[in-house]
């Protein structure tokens, strides 16, 4: 050992504890901003009685996804007809801008999907998202508009649905279309 050796320390200047001591006061200023300006607060949908949505009539306007017709289409389900033995009343099947941008990016593959999607039957909506992930503008216009039955078969999309009050979401289960969280689907399998 060496005699009188003192412990070595960080100066006051150094990078690393300035760095530290920055980060610690762009944490409290990002605190009192956060207390000062005011909650952001959901305005509750006047359609809603609980969890029963009032909008939801009889011409029933089906929000269909990607994956719904391509399964359909594997199952050999004709969309139109099976949603009307499912829900016993008359559907429009409603596709966004966005899904037919994805169908048509899906390329020849998917060209029986598309050809199914421009039928005169399917009502067009206009979106005004550009480019945005066809899960998220259906998610969007569920969440805006809360007049729609969601119509698709990937589970994360129906977990997202699920979490938003009042919108139905149908999906195939076997080789019919099923409906769930809608008390007057009476044609839907339990």
């Amino acid at each position: 050992r060496k005699y009188a050796v003192m412990k070595k320390m960080i100066s006051p200047k150094d990078a690393r504890v300035t760095s530290v001591a920055e980060k610690q006061k762009q944490k409290e200023e990002e605190e009192r901003i956060k207390k000062e300006e005011p909650r952001q607060v959901e305005q509750a949908v006047s359609a809603l009685f609980f969890q029963y949505n009032t909008q939801l009539g009889p011409p029933y306007h089906v929000l269909v996804d990607t994956n719904f017709i391509n399964f359909s289409i594997r199952k050999k389900l004709e969309i139109v007809r099976s949603m009307m033995d499912c829900l016993l009343a008359k559907c429009i099947p409603c596709i966004t801008d966005c899904v037919m941008g994805e169908l048509e990016r899906l390329g020849s593959k998917y060209k029986i999907a598309l050809k199914l999607a421009k039928d005169p039957r399917f009502e067009r909506i206009p979106c005004n998202c550009k480019g945005v992930y066809a899960d998220d503008c259906i998610t969007q216009m569920a969440k805006q508009w809360r007049c729609f039955i969601v119509a698709t078969c990937d589970k994360e999309l129906r977990g997202r649905i699920r979490k938003i009050p009042g919108v139905p979401c149908m999906f195939i289960s076997g080789y019919r279309y099923t409906v769930e969280r809608m008390p007057e689907a009476f044609g839907a399998p339990r």
